[in-house]
């Protein structure tokens, strides 16, 4: 898959940046170079957006179908360059290749194919009203939409962002994470060899406080959709309303996976496992906090031990590699302080550590004995560190999953469906799974409540985050 070093995606071709600059990206396996990239400034995001203002009129106005054709296209082309994206993917990422195989980039393809059939489907309404009235509404896009994502799923979360855009009739200009570039700069040849008009995504590598600040900054972007830290998030919410721009956040997570007695432990905590350590636990809804029934906290905490011990931290395109490096040196440095402050404040490590170099690897970490107050069980942590933490009966589990700042995601495990459904009512976040955990799909709407931010993505509410309402009225009298 062609690629050229240190060029932006403007207007359906390689272009360098307007300074010349670029900058490295690290190789998280090796704490190397992997490659460079075109270091993106404000002159860039005004040649961009210039282009997909240029670009969207006729994109709004084209044959809904035509529309769905070239999505439905593009997720053909992202499945047909499978092996190819899901390498870039693991190499830049430091993920699992076998993950990026199965579940990113057909996930990715998925998310295509799911808009698609929303661009022949995006209607208003008949109102009916006191007087001589037709009255109606219609749906029309933003215009330009600026897309920050961050580095734990760059492909996927860039399909989540552009997808549902460019269905609703936007342009996208899009900057992908300093960290991990390359599988979304990889879509602009597969957006021009669907047939996309050029100019309708744009794409610029670059820093966040240079060119996401530009993008953020803009008056002619009309909305920023941003996934990644609260406290950017926050920054972004305050520099957005100069230009009174519309916003959808999708921020950090501190979730918890509840585990009662009644549950079937042994599937439950196997699944534990997965939930606190897939992806190293660079998920924003890692269920990092494992809150346990007392009586059987002792079992729980030996099949996850067990569990996580078996996963075998390779590089990541090794086919048996299960849990890969942190994305760079400075948030292994982070886990790492994280692992001591546990340690320091009294925590039992049953299990884990860090790893061996070259890379940055934290192997899977079992803290017990943790107390809700503790940093590692109150704050985000996005690496493979879990607490467990003990209750004794419903509301005190409620209590413990919510005496955080976030809301963005927590797991019920028990067979008794009142205690359920009567626990998902009382949790703030924005997705609770019921003996189940991490399931996603294009058309579930998924998203945060208090510091996780706020707004959709995926399914049909999402399409309100790309389009505004027009009302008009018609006096037949």
């Amino acid at each position: 898959m062609a690629i050229a070093p240190g060029q932006l995606w403007i207007d359906n071709s390689w272009q360098p940046a307007a300074s010349g600059e670029s900058f490295d990206t690290p190789d998280p396996a090796t704490g190397g170079v992997l490659t460079t990239l075109a270091r993106a400034r404000a002159a860039d995001v005004d040649r961009a957006v210039a282009g997909a203002r240029r670009a969207q009129p006729a994109w709004a106005a084209l044959d809904p179908n035509e529309k769905q054709r070239i999505l439905w296209r593009i997720g053909e082309l992202i499945l047909q360059a499978l092996p190819e994206l899901a390498a870039l993917e693991a190499s830049d990422a430091g993920k699992p290749v076998t993950n990026a195989r199965t579940i990113d980039v057909p996930r990715t393809a998925d998310t295509f194919f799911y808009f698609a059939g929303w661009a022949t489907k995006l209607h208003g309404e008949t109102i009916p009203l006191r007087g001589p009235f037709l009255t109606y509404t219609v749906r029309e896009p933003l215009g330009v939409v600026g897309a920050i994502t961050p580095w734990n799923f760059p492909l996927l979360l860039a399909a989540r962002k552009i997808a549902p855009a460019l269905a609703a009739g936007n342009a996208v200009v899009i900057k992908p994470p300093e960290e991990a570039s390359l599988s979304t700069l990889a879509l602009g040849p597969i957006f021009a060899a669907a047939g996309l008009p050029a100019g309708l995504v744009q794409i610029l590598t670059g820093l966040g406080p240079e060119a996401g600040a530009a993008l953020v900054d803009h008056p002619d972007v009309a909305k920023i959709s941003f996934t990644g830290g609260t406290d950017t998030g926050r920054l972004i919410m305050a520099n957005a309303s100069r230009t009174l721009k519309k916003l959808s956040l999708e921020l950090g997570g501190k979730s918890p996976n509840i585990i009662f007695a009644d549950a079937d432990v042994e599937k439950a905590a196997t699944l534990a496992v997965s939930a606190a350590f897939y992806n190293q636990g660079e998920l924003c809804t890692c269920g990092s906090r494992l809150l346990v029934e007392r009586s059987i906290h002792d079992k729980v905490v030996e099949i996850v031990v067990r569990g996580a011990e078996r996963m075998k931290a390779l590089p990541p395109l090794d086919p048996a590699c299960a849990i890969g490096p942190l994305i760079s040196a400075e948030h292994h440095a982070r886990v790492a302080g994280y692992i001591q402050r546990g340690l320091d404040e009294g925590a039992t490590l049953v299990t884990g550590g860090l790893g061996e170099g070259p890379g940055y690897y934290v192997r899977p970490t079992v803290f017990t004995g943790v107390r809700p107050e503790m940093a590692i069980a109150a704050e985000e942590i996005f690496g493979p560190v879990l607490s467990v933490i003990p209750f004794d009966t419903l509301d005190e589990a409620a209590a413990i999953a919510d005496a955080t700042e976030f809301g963005l995601a927590a797991g019920v495990w028990t067979q008794d469906i009142t205690k359920a459904h009567t626990l998902a009512a009382r949790l703030k976040a924005g997705t609770v799974w019921i003996n189940t955990y991490n399931r996603f799909d294009a058309a579930a709407p998924y998203g945060g409540m208090k510091q996780s931010g706020f707004g959709r993505e995926n399914g049909a509410k999402v399409l309100d985050e790309y389009t505004q309402t027009k009302t008009i009225w018609v006096n037949l009298g």
